[in-house]
């Protein structure tokens, strides 16, 4: 068995994740030119339309490449994008695969959006594509995703030091977490109570 990637719109009660593509950059812009955003990413600064132009083919340059699945998370109150997230380092034969490149407006970070996204994509990771690992990385010097990633429920493993060099040439080492098929059940139940217990947009 392998797993077998392909583009796909996941529903939630908050939020849905659908195939990233031009048509979001309009509302990508209005959130996503911040500099807090892209401080621990690996893209580099994103500070005009351009620049986010250029990231979203790049996303999808990714894609036709067969290692890459971009998703824009949009927002069901407004039906505007409001981040991007995506499955990447994506191992067919090995049926494992990273979720990651995830971001968010300002006004969504720290809020149910998170917990809602990453229950869509590893509920499709592990009951649909038939994971039995997925993973996640960041920066050392990023607290905040290392402490969401925690509360998720997943598994810090260890850091790859000298793992990557930034578009200014600072050298990044990197946390690994996942979370594997074994797991998925007790993290599936904990993600479902912090969505219960989570008003929408109040930061946490």
């Amino acid at each position: 068995m392998v797993i077998e990637i392909s583009p796909i719109t996941l529903y939630g009660q908050n939020i849905r994740l659908e195939p990233l593509s031009l048509n979001h950059l309009s509302d990508l812009c209005m959130v996503g030119l911040d500099d807090d955003i892209w401080r621990y990413m690996v893209y580099g600064w994103m500070r005009n339309k351009q620049d986010l132009r250029n990231w979203i083919e790049d996303m999808l340059r990714r894609q036709e490449s067969g290692n890459d699945l971009p998703f824009a998370v949009i927002d069901l109150k407004s039906g505007r994008a409001v981040g991007a997230t995506r499955y990447m380092e994506i191992r067919s034969k090995d049926r494992g695969l990273e979720i990651g490149g995830t971001w968010y407006g300002k006004t969504f970070q720290r809020t149910v959006v998170n917990t809602e996204c990453k229950l869509l994509l590893l509920q499709h990771a592990f009951e649909s594509l038939g994971c039995i690992r997925v993973q996640f990385k960041t920066d050392l010097k990023n607290l905040p995703s290392q402490r969401a990633l925690e509360r998720i429920g997943a598994v810090r493993e260890g850091i790859f030091r000298n793992h990557i060099i930034l578009p200014d040439g600072t050298i990044r080492h990197s946390v690994y977490y996942s979370i594997i098929e074994e797991e998925w059940h007790s993290v599936k139940e904990h993600l479902l109570k912090l969505l219960n217990e989570t008003h929408r947009y109040t930061p946490r």
